[in-house]
């Protein structure tokens, strides 16, 4: 939340205003220094931004005095806007700083300046305010540990003790802190007993056992101490965390304490080679950003690039090394550029998985698309398309020419090059067979005949064998719907950002792996299918079952009958790559790594890009060229291309997504009732027809799977119509659960 303190609306407080805007930043205007107090009072900002230009307004610096004398400051950031001066020295900062500022900002009324301001502070003081609010917590527990903990410098310097320590030592915290140790453990068994714990701490290892201490007044007390050294910055060992507790005479721990008995272990004690963590303290897991933080879930597409919640490990270490690079020598720069590109070039990002909020919708969701299935114990086995017989050319009706297009059909297809092309006119229109017709439309204006060096008749047949082998029983996964992924891939083919990146084999492989992406589809999920011991399942050892079907059916079709080969013109090494580029975009729709092919289209490209732009390099033609034109990436491109394409739903104009919705609830319903009456696990319970909200269920999916994916794609493609839509149909769907409807459409 940010605060605004303005005597005047001007230029400068419209630009921060804008910025808050588009950041995602909750925002408050006060005028005076008395609403700016009680504003402040009532809604607890993280940023205060306070002019500083024009005295005769209020005084800025006794406002931020009065500010700082509240409690609810303590972990918050200030910024003092001053005028900028050209034509004198500049002045020093430190009396800004003893009257509570945080740091100063000259003014400088441009929106982007103001919007990187806010960012920089979001990312900079603020996160360390969060870190700061988390250590309150942290010492608190601290405090109130009956353990007795104790923290010293590298150099052994007390720099903390608990109430515990000083009741079992004797001595209050005064006359502890910045002292040296000079009460050394005493081991009267082993004269060598320091020694064993320093050879074990200063390796960084963690040691545990018994010794025996002075208290202030001079008696013996023997411990269980446990001795942690704690890596800091360098990597290198900046403090040692003690903790101890007492033992009575029989050597046993006091209260619930357990010890190691000294006769047995003290003599023969050594290191307990335990691994130090390495790792920093996650804030994230004890401050809710979402409850007090400044971020809201949605902001401007840039900016959300920047704060991304989907964060695998490896993202983490990537961002590690970023901040790392910054102050590092330049060889050492150099060799973690190195070691960004191998990180960022393997399988190292798939994400912990979690489901929000527990929701059952989400985790159903998450169980049906995401996994492989439950393996069950009965012999039951669900028999599928491994023998089925397959349409062949032959089989098929004689292929339409483009040029005998009925006038109806044509009439359905005028505007296919928009976003707001109804696909389900055109299924009415062609009696459920939108694949052909489209499909010729949309190769022909991309050029496929010509690049395959073809016919016209080959690709029609070609079209017709893949259309007839989808299943138009499915009421979702039908040709129908590949027709609409076919759509949605050639619109975002012609997408400048896109058009820069990819090349004509690209934009071909793109196009046909869209038209047979779930080709032969049985209307059911792979957990299902390896659930139910299918054939396809065994055939692929349950991974990936259905799109490596998918892949594999597609060339067997299109190989087998030179009628609709329509390869078999190109030159091996061109067919080869082409082959490659489908089968990875085909597979590529399996939801198993949805968020792996997210988290590296974003770490490798948006967060890129996003830099150059802010850093001022929008026309810097060959840093964006060496982002985009890179192997890898258009990889990663064109994976997320074919994933947005196929899940686009929640996109499309909202008769369109309501449609859409009620057909895939329709094949989870068949899907459940199916696995009831089999005896299978059922693998998405909520899809239930007698009980299931629809209206929940889409939330759910789109919160979980949509809408960190089409940020980051719009980030890049620039679609603001799709997040339009996306936008109004959250809306609808809300409004229909909001009034505990389980329906697609309200009651008349």
């Amino acid at each position: 939340q940010v605060l605004l303190v303005f005597a005047e609306e001007d230029e400068q407080s419209n630009g921060f205003r804008w910025a808050c805007d588009k950041a995602g930043f909750r925002c408050n205007i006060a005028r005076t220094p008395q609403s700016a107090l009680e504003c402040f009072l009532e809604k607890h900002h993280d940023i205060i931004i306070i002019d500083h230009r024009h005295s005769r307004y209020f005084d800025a610096e006794a406002l931020c005095r009065s500010i700082r004398t509240t409690k609810a400051s303590e972990n918050t950031v200030i910024i003092c806007v001053v005028q900028r001066h050209t034509d004198r020295e500049e002045s020093s900062i430190l009396p800004l700083i003893s009257a509570g500022f945080t740091r100063r900002y000259v003014e400088n009324s441009s929106r982007m300046a103001c919007y990187n301001e806010l960012i920089q502070l979001e990312f900079g003081q603020v996160q360390a305010q969060f870190k700061l609010r988390a250590c309150n917590s942290l010492f608190t527990a601290l405090e109130k540990s009956q353990e007795a903990i104790e923290i010293t410098s590298e150099d052994h310097v007390i720099q903390y003790v608990n109430p515990a320590f000083e009741t079992m030592m004797g001595y209050q915290i005064g006359e502890l802190i910045e002292k040296e140790l000079t009460e050394v453990p005493i081991n009267e068994k082993k004269a060598d007993f320091l020694d064993t714990i320093n050879s074990c701490i200063k390796i960084g290892k963690e040691w545990q056992g018994m010794y025996y201490a002075k208290k202030k007044n001079g008696d013996s007390i023997q411990q269980n101490v446990k001795i942690l050294p704690v890596i800091g910055q360098g990597g290198k060992i900046r403090h040692y965390v003690s903790i101890s507790r007492l033992c009575n005479d029989n050597n046993k721990v006091e209260k619930t304490c357990e010890c190691i008995q000294a006769e047995s272990q003290t003599d023969t004690q050594t290191c307990r080679h335990k691994d130090m963590r390495k790792g920093s303290l996650d804030v994230r897991s004890t401050t809710s950003r979402g409850s007090d933080g400044i971020s809201q879930r949605r902001r401007s597409s840039m900016a959300r690039v920047h704060s991304m919640t989907i964060e695998a490990p490896i993202t983490k270490v990537i961002n590690i090394i970023n901040a790392a690079q910054e102050s590092s020598p330049m060889p050492v720069a150099e060799a973690l550029d190195r070691a960004l590109e191998i990180l960022r070039t393997t399988e190292l990002y798939s994400p912990q998985l979690g489901t929000k909020d527990e929701d059952p919708h989400t985790s159903d969701l998450v169980g049906g698309l995401m996994t492989d299935g439950l393996r069950r114990l009965s012999g039951n086995e669900y028999i599928l398309s491994a023998k089925q017989t397959h349409q062949v050319a032959g089989s098929l009706s004689s292929p339409i020419s483009l040029n005998d297009i009925p006038p109806r059909i044509t009439q359905a297809m005028e505007n296919e090059e928009q976003w707001d092309f109804d696909i389900f006119e055109l299924e009415a229109a062609t009696h459920k067979r939108p694949l052909v017709y489209l499909g010729l439309k949309i190769f022909a204006r991309f050029g496929i005949c010509e690049f395959l060096n073809c016919s016209e008749s080959t690709l029609r047949s070609w079209l017709q064998v893949i259309e007839a082998n989808y299943h138009s029983s499915n009421s979702y996964h039908n040709s129908t719907h590949s027709a609409d992924v076919l759509h949605a891939t050639a619109y975002f083919l012609s997408k400048e950002r896109v058009k820069q990146t990819l090349d004509p084999i690209d934009e071909v492989a793109a196009l046909i792996a869209a038209t047979v992406h779930d080709v032969d589809h049985p209307g059911r999920t792979n957990s299902f299918l390896c659930n139910a011991g299918s054939e396809l399942a065994i055939l692929y050892n349950d991974t990936a079952v259905l799109e490596s079907h998918h892949a594999a059916l597609a060339f067997q079709l299109t190989t087998r009958d030179g009628k609709c080969n329509i390869f078999k013109n190109m030159e091996r090494n061109e067919y080869r790559t082409l082959r490659q580029v489908i089968i990875d975009m085909v597979l590529a729709t399996e939801m198993t790594k949805h968020f792996e092919h997210v988290n590296k289209f974003v770490n490798s490209i948006n967060k890129p890009l996003a830099a150059l732009e802010e850093n001022g390099n929008n026309g810097d033609g060959e840093s964006i060229k060496t982002v985009l034109r890179s192997p890898e990436n258009r990889i990663l491109i064109k994976r997320m291309l074919i994933k947005c394409a196929d899940i686009s739903n929640p996109c499309r104009p909202r008769e369109q997504c309501i449609e859409w919705a009620g057909r895939i609830s329709e094949e989870y319903f068949a899907q459940t009732d199916e696995e009831r009456r089999q005896g299978l696990p059922v693998v998405m319970p909520v899809f239930d027809r007698n009980t299931c909200s629809i209206p929940k269920s889409q939330l759910s999916f789109i919160d979980y799977f949509i809408i960190d994916m089409f940020d980051a794609w719009d980030a890049f493609a620039d679609l603001p119509n799709l997040m339009e839509h996306l936008n109004n149909n959250i809306k609808y769907w809300k409004g229909l659960d909001g009034r505990n409807l389980r329906v697609l459409r309200p009651p008349p």
